[in-house]
């Protein structure tokens, strides 16, 4: 029945794929995100050091890396159908066990290891092991639009959680985000498939292939690379994947820390909580058009570019975050916002595209997710590394700097991993 369906609207049913990966992450990254809203009353009602409840974050993540090898082996064999399911069923199970917790390890079992786990499968790293099979030309804007789910959601469950929290507690707030994920995503995962070809689609909606059409659209550049059966032993052996992990690492630290600290700080600066959690959503409301614009321009000048561009938001995001105490104007505050959201987000756009154009084929879901490690731990470093920082300075400036250096070397790396050159984006296709 689904395959007749994807045969009858073939152009259509890809971007029903894109729809259901945008839901998913709206409320599962935003499940991880969340955290940052917990951290407060968590703090207050349980009096922990700063760096063991933002632990709770980064457990969730070095958890997730160390799934990563077996999250993309698992989507080579069984495909995202079966794997999402079980990431939506660690994130329900997660958000809803946390609500029995009274002890630092309960937290880093239930929002740190189940909802870290789960949320990786359904957010950035999951879904970019198979999406970009479903789209070559329009690979960044499809990618883009499926990853901009995270800011509607945010814009929509986060004021909601922070209201949740103000009127009800923590605890409820779990409740229902719980609820949510498990209701809204088990059906809805039910439809994805890991290629067109399971379906007897082609990419980029083209319903049967067209007789010499792939030659003349081929956008390989390097022909002798593109051709190798690219293994994860093979891959390990080269200097690109270990710049794209460099990458990857230093991007994610950047991102993550300012994410699960930046509503303390807020408050901490003469912020209400309420302006903070509002803040927090409308980073992610700000992301949406900026990563469909980031990913369309991705597709016409290619990935780098668009990375460094994502990466510079966060360098701008920082510098404006070192200047608040000294001017805590909402000008300020509001630049951040938009640095971080319309740029910094960005990042998302290629993050799905850069290693699969220079690593794609029938093994690619072990190498990403392989390379999804360095991602994790750099976003487990960060929340950290900004929680330490505090603890022994009682500032986040040190860790502002390092993650405004972290951001430029993100971006030589990425240049120096250089996916262009293996193969073009549809802008630069015979150019």
């Amino acid at each position: 029945m689904l395959q007749s369906l994807a045969r009858r609207l073939p152009f259509y049913y890809g971007w029903l794929v894109v729809a259901v990966v945008f839901v998913s992450m709206a409320v599962a990254v935003n499940a991880r995100t969340a955290f940052s809203l917990l951290y407060p009353p968590i703090l207050a009602e349980f009096g922990w050091d700063r760096a063991v409840t933002a632990g709770v974050f980064s457990f969730g993540f070095l958890v997730s890396a160390i799934l990563s090898p077996l999250i993309g082996r698992t989507m080579d064999a069984r495909g995202p159908r079966f794997t999402c399911e079980i990431g939506v069923i660690a994130t329900g199970a997660g958000l809803l066990l946390a609500t029995l917790s009274s002890a630092p390890w309960h937290l880093y079992l239930t929002l740190g290891m189940l909802v870290g786990a789960g949320s990786v499968v359904l957010g950035y790293s999951g879904q970019g092991l198979w999406l970009p099979a479903w789209f070559v030309r329009r690979r960044g804007l499809a990618i883009s639009i499926a990853y901009s789910g995270v800011g509607v959601g945010s814009i929509v469950l986060l004021p909601v959680m922070q209201t949740m929290i103000e009127r009800s507690g923590w605890r409820s707030a779990c409740v229902a985000l719980g609820v949510v994920a498990l209701v809204v995503l088990l059906p809805l995962n039910l439809l994805l498939r890991r290629r067109p070809q399971d379906l007897g689609l082609e990419p980029d909606g083209d319903p049967t292939p067209v007789p010499g059409a792939a030659a003349k659209r081929t956008n390989v550049v390097d022909a002798a690379w593109a051709a190798v059966d690219w293994t994860l032993a093979r891959a390990l052996r080269t200097t690109r994947f270990w710049w794209l992990a460099l990458g990857y690492f230093c991007g994610l630290l950047a991102w993550y820390l300012v994410q699960v600290h930046q509503t303390k700080y807020l408050v901490e600066n003469g912020f209400s909580a309420t302006q903070a959690a509002f803040a927090l959503g409308m980073v992610s409301l700000a992301g949406v058009p900026g990563q469909i614009a980031l990913g369309q321009l991705s597709d016409r000048i290619g990935r780098e570019p668009v990375w460094a561009i994502g990466s510079l938001g966060f360098v701008g995001t920082y510098v404006a975050l070192l200047a608040l105490p000294s001017f805590p104007s909402p000008l300020l505050l509001w630049t951040m916002v938009l640095l971080q959201g319309v740029l910094g987000y960005g990042v998302t756009s290629v993050f799905g595209a850069i290693p699969a154009e220079i690593f794609e084929g029938k093994h690619y879901g072990s190498i990403f997710g392989t390379l999804a490690l360095a991602s994790i731990a750099g976003g487990a470093v960060g929340p950290w590394l900004g929680g330490l920082v505090h603890d022994a300075t009682g500032s986040y400036a040190i860790a502002f700097w390092i993650a405004i250096g972290a951001s430029v070397l993100s971006i030589v790396a990425i240049y120096r991993a250089a996916p262009g050159k293996v193969r073009a984006v549809a802008g630069r296709m015979g150019a």
